[in-house]
């Protein structure tokens, strides 16, 4: 009999997302797929068998009894490479200054490019790498990463080769994003920056990034000029993602839908129309419930809405320097509280809706024979119990691509 790398005996549930391989809708998120007092048997970094009783020997036995297993949590939309953070501007959200305000009054998107700008490769690759060491310990196993705090195609293109980097030097994976188009940089006139995102800053992206997203948003890019983005970034063989909707209804949702993007994201605003076109569309919804939370608004994305239009939901951290968290157990228990969602539809909306956003699914996303062996144990009872305990880290084991990684004692230096 073959000898396997790691057999997980005794799941209390074995929360599987087995399913359609395409992302879920609504009723299909309150389906996990859940196994009762099951085993996994991993070897050479993939499922081999999902099952009770299994018998395979194995190098590693890990005993599960009254614990959770699932897949490594994936967190779709994170700013994960910056340096300079900013919490000098919780006085203000205190206050009662909005984004905009913050951004005129010399915080916002500005204060951290300035400080990005002068950062090198190395204090770059360091502090970021400090950041997934606590989401892989909070049970986050893949992530993606926009760039964005340059606004240059110099430091931009610093941002994507880092992120490039940390995939290959640090056990999660990183899907990197173009967000070159998050503000218009001082001292340029938008027609310049446009110029120089269209001829300059995409191609240079095309060979580092699998996604360009622009942020489509009053004061920062109109639908036309988001519109132009992604289509010339399509040219380049660059998927569309949009920030959408976040601050003010724009249309996002509906050009989000137009050009074909994989994922529309925030959506505190978004309008019926747009979320019954992507619904047709299958576009899916990225929600952040962290950032709202962050800026003190009262408004979160209408999720309750959205998954009984049919609009498939994913959530994510917006790990930047405005919303600093790493937790994804964090996401889904905002998103129980202060979104309606339930535990189901934020587990499932966490894990293979989440791979969906970011074109995973195949590999990640659900526990199922040949898919990467990316898992968590969790020491929790049942699923509900997620979100029902909140404020500590459930996370008691992480297994990266068939292998036990101690997040704690995770240490890596450049």
């Amino acid at each position: 009999m073959t000898m396997m790398d790691i057999i997980i005996k005794n799941a209390s549930e074995l929360i599987t997302l087995q399913g359609p391989n395409r992302p879920r809708i609504k009723k299909e998120m309150n389906d996990l797929s859940i196994i009762k007092d099951s085993d996994v048997a991993i070897k050479d970094g993939v499922i081999v068998e999902v099952g009770s009783c299994l018998t395979y020997p194995s190098v590693k036995e890990i005993d599960a009894s009254g614990k959770i297993v699932l897949p490594g949590f994936i967190d779709p939309h994170t700013h994960l490479v910056f340096s300079g953070t900013r919490e000098f501007e919780l006085d203000w959200k205190l206050q009662g200054m909005s984004y905009i305000d913050i951004k005129k009054k010399g915080g916002g998107i500005q204060y951290t490019v300035e400080r990005t700008r002068k950062a090198s490769f190395e204090q770059l690759v360091r502090e970021s790498m400090s950041r997934l060491n606590t989401m892989l310990c909070y049970g986050t196993t893949t992530c993606e990463a926009k760039s964005g705090y340059g606004l240059d195609t110099k430091t931009e293109q610093r941002l994507l080769d880092v992120s490039g980097y940390l995939s290959e030097n640090h056990p999660m994976d990183i899907v990197s994003t173009f967000l070159g188009a998050h503000a218009i940089p001082e001292g340029t006139t938008v027609e310049e920056y446009m110029d120089l995102l269209l001829k300059e800053m995409i191609p240079m992206a095309a060979s580092r990034a699998e996604f360009c997203d622009v942020f489509c948003e009053q004061g920062f890019f109109t639908i036309d000029q988001s519109l132009t983005i992604l289509e010339e970034g399509k040219k380049h063989g660059l998927i569309p993602k949009i920030h959408a909707d976040e601050l003010n209804d724009t249309g996002g949702a509906e050009l989000a839908s137009e050009v074909g993007a994989i994922s529309a994201e925030h959506l505190l605003h978004v309008s019926k129309k747009g979320m019954k076109r992507m619904a047709e569309q299958q576009v899916i919804g990225i929600l952040l419930p962290g950032t709202p939370f962050c800026l003190m608004m009262k408004d979160y994305a209408p999720a309750r809405q959205m998954i009984d239009t049919g609009v498939p939901i994913a959530l994510a951290t917006d790990l930047n320097p405005n919303c600093y968290v790493e937790s994804m157990q964090f996401m889904i228990q905002l998103a129980c509280f202060n979104m309606k969602m339930t535990p189901a539809e934020a587990v499932c909306a966490a894990t293979y809706n989440a791979a969906c956003a970011i074109n995973r699914q195949h590999r990640i996303g659900s526990i199922e024979k040949q898919k990467d062996a990316d898992i968590i144990i969790l020491d929790c009872p049942t699923y509900q119990h997620i979100p029902y305990h909140f404020g500590i880290n459930h996370v008691s084991t992480v297994i990266k691509k068939g292998r036990q990684i101690d997040p704690s004692n995770y240490h890596t230096t450049y």
